[in-house]
C-alpha cells in the first residue's frame, strides 16, 4: 500500500473549491443542483475514475467511486450552504479520494444536499432509506422549488440506486466546525456521538394594515409576535436544557415585507439540537406551546409547518477505535474523544452501516462562514489518521 500524497490531496481541495468560488477569501457557494454543484459532481466523477475507482450517481445525485471489493465507504458531502466555506463537506470527499488511491477495497461518496436546501441531509436520508424519493420530492426550497424539479438538473446523471450491503461502515472525516480543538493542544477528534436535530416552519398570522394610521395598542402585527416569542422561549427553556443544548432562528419572511405596512403574516423557521432524544421531545413541547401562547396574547393566529429532524446517533466502538488507534500512532496524545454538536450524513447512514467520524480543527471555531478554514498541517494530520485507521478496517 502506498502513502497519500499529500500535495495532490490538497490540490484537489483546492480545485475542488474553485466550482462556486465567492471571490471572498475561500468562500464557496455550490448549493445543491447549482450549476456550480453539478460542475463540481462531474469533475469528481473524472477524479475517482482516474483512482480506478466506478462513478456511479443515484436518482438524488449521491455520487458514489465504487471499489472492486467490498470495504468501508469513506466521504462527505461537497454542496455548501449559500455563504459557505471551502472544507464544510468537501474535506471529507477529498480526502476519502486520497484513501482510496492507497488501501484498495475503500470505496468513496459525495452526498447531496447535505446543507439543508429541500430538508436535512436530504441525499444520505433518501438513500438511507428514512424518507422515500417520491416523498421527498414533494419538499421545497425557500424559493418555492421542490425536491422533484430541482432533480431533473441531473438529466442522464441519474442512474440505479447503490445498495448499503456492499459496504462494510461508513467513516466521515469532517472540520470540527466548533472551537475545542482550535482552543486546545489536541490536533484531531475521536467523534463519540452525534446530537440529534429538530427542525420546523412556524407562521403567525395577524392583520396587514397602515403603518401610519393604525394604533400600537390596535395592531395585530406578527412580527412583534415573533420578537415576544424569542425572549420568551429563552426564559421558557431555562429549566428544560443544558450548556451544551442549542436553538435557532435563522431564517425569517416577512409579508409583505414593506416599510409603510404592519407585517401581517411572518413565517419563521425553529431549530434545535441536544444528544438526548427526550430533552429535544420536550423541547418542542415547549416551542409549540410558547408559540400558541404568544399568539394568544398577541390576537394572531400560530400553525407549525412539518416536523423535520434525526435523533442523535453514538458512533460505532470497532470503527471508532480504528479511528482512535490510528490517532495514537499519528499524534500520540494529541487527541480526544469529543461528540459532535453539528449534524452530518453520518446520521443517517447509521440506519444502514456502522458509522464513525474525525474531526480536525476550526480555525476559530468558525464555519458556515467565508472565513471558514483549518491549517493545511491540520488537514494533512488528519488524511494520515484517515488512512491508518481505513488500513485497519480493510485488513
Amino acid at each position: 500500500m502506498t502513502e497519500p500524497d499529500t500535495e495532490r490531496f490538497l490540490a484537489d481541495l483546492h480545485k475542488l473549491r474553485s466550482f462556486g468560488a465567492s471571490g471572498i477569501g475561500k468562500g464557496v457557494m455550490r448549493p445543491a443542483y447549482s450549476d456550480a454543484d453539478l460542475a463540481s459532481r462531474d469533475w469528481l466523477a473524472g477524479r475517482m475514475a482516474e483512482a480506478g475507482l466506478t462513478p456511479v450517481f443515484d436518482s438524488m445525485g449521491n455520487l458514489f467511486g465504487l471499489s472492486d471489493r467490498p470495504g468501508p465507504l469513506l466521504g462527505s458531502h461537497s454542496d455548501t450552504q449559500p455563504e459557505g466555506g471551502w472544507l464544510d463537506g468537501a474535506l471529507g470527499v477529498i480526502a476519502a479520494l486520497e484513501v482510496a488511491r492507497c488501501v484498495p477495497g475503500v470505496s468513496v461518496v459525495s452526498f447531496q444536499d447535505e446543507e439543508g436546501r429541500f430538508g436535512v441531509c436530504t441525499g444520505s436520508e433518501v438513500w438511507s432509506g428514512g424518507t422515500p424519493q417520491d416523498e421527498a420530492d414533494r419538499l421545497s426550497d425557500d424559493d418555492g422549488i421542490t425536491l422533484g424539479v430541482a432533480r431533473r438538473a441531473l438529466a442522464e446523471r441519474a442512474g440505479e440506486p447503490v445498495r448499503p450491503d456492499r459496504f462494510t461502515g461508513y467513516v466521515e472525516m469532517h472540520i470540527e466546525q466548533g472551537p475545542v480543538l482550535d482552543s486546545c493542544e489536541d490536533v484531531v477528534g475521536v467523534v463519540s456521538d452525534i446530537v440529534g436535530i429538530r427542525d420546523m416552519l412556524i407562521t403567525f398570522t395577524g392583520q396587514q394594515n397602515h403603518a401610519g394610521t393604525t394604533p400600537m395598542a390596535l395592531r395585530q402585527d406578527a412580527f412583534q409576535g415573533l420578537a415576544a416569542f424569542s425572549t420568551a422561549l429563552n426564559d421558557a427553556l431555562r429549566n428544560v436544557v443544558t450548556p451544551q443544548t442549542v436553538w435557532t432562528i435563522g431564517h425569517v419572511s416577512v409579508h409583505p415585507n414593506a416599510s409603510a405596512i404592519v407585517p401581517g403574516r411572518v413565517t419563521f423557521s425553529m431549530q434545535w439540537r441536544d444528544g438526548d432524544k427526550g430533552r429535544l421531545h420536550r423541547m418542542e413541547q415547549v416551542v409549540r406551546d410558547t408559540a400558541r401562547k404568544v399568539a394568544d396574547e398577541r390576537g394572531l393566529q400560530c400553525s407549525f409547518g412539518e416536523m423535520l429532524g434525526l435523533d442523535p446517533v453514538a458512533m460505532d466502538g470497532r470503527l471508532a477505535d480504528a479511528l482512535a488507534q490510528a490517532a495514537e500512532e499519528v499524534v500520540p496524545g494529541k487527541w480526544r474523544r469529543m461528540p459532535s454538536g453539528a449534524l452530518h450524513d453520518a446520521t443517517n447512514v447509521a440506519r444502514v452501516l456502522p458509522v464513525a467520524m474525525l474531526f480536525v480543527p476550526s480555525i476559530g471555531g468558525l464555519s458556515h462562514d467565508f472565513a471558514e478554514d483549518t491549517d493545511e498541517a491540520d488537514l494533512a494530520t488528519g488524511l494520515r489518521v484517515l488512512t491508518g485507521a481505513a488500513r485497519k478496517l480493510v485488513s
